[in-house]
């Protein structure tokens, strides 16, 4: 494979780093096909099992969304997620994608989803 070079400079703004566009990786919208909680992890999490349809398959992924959502209110919810970084040990517990979100005002999560029902697999254009 040929191994990509590539410039990266820091924007002044407090949003990291600038990336060329090439870089951005595989996002895409996937439904939650299960949830359930995570107590082993230092801060309160949840565990999801998300169906990315057939050409990626289903991954797991553990999110600090406690404060707005309830395992119950997550499954068969649409998610944004980055499914090509590499699998990270979260205690106990192999996350295999990042589920996306904004911080609210009261530092919670506001997960990413798609207003209406898109294919489960699709990618973010």
């Amino acid at each position: 494979m040929k191994k990509i070079q590539t410039k990266i400079s820091k924007w002044g703004n407090g949003y990291g780093i600038r990336i060329p566009v090439h870089m951005i990786g595989v996002l895409s919208l996937s439904n939650g096909s299960s949830v359930y909680l995570v107590t082993e992890a230092k801060k309160p999490a949840i565990k999801m099992t998300i169906d990315f349809g057939p050409e990626i398959g289903i991954k797991k992924s553990s999110a600090q969304i406690t404060t707005r959502y309830t395992k119950e209110s997550l499954v068969g919810k649409q998610v944004v997620c980055v499914v090509n970084f590499k699998p990270r040990q979260i205690g106990p517990f192999m996350s295999e994608c990042l589920t996306t979100g904004f911080e609210d005002a009261e530092g919670g999560i506001v997960l990413i989803a798609p207003d209406m029902k898109v294919p489960n697999g699709a990618k973010l254009l």
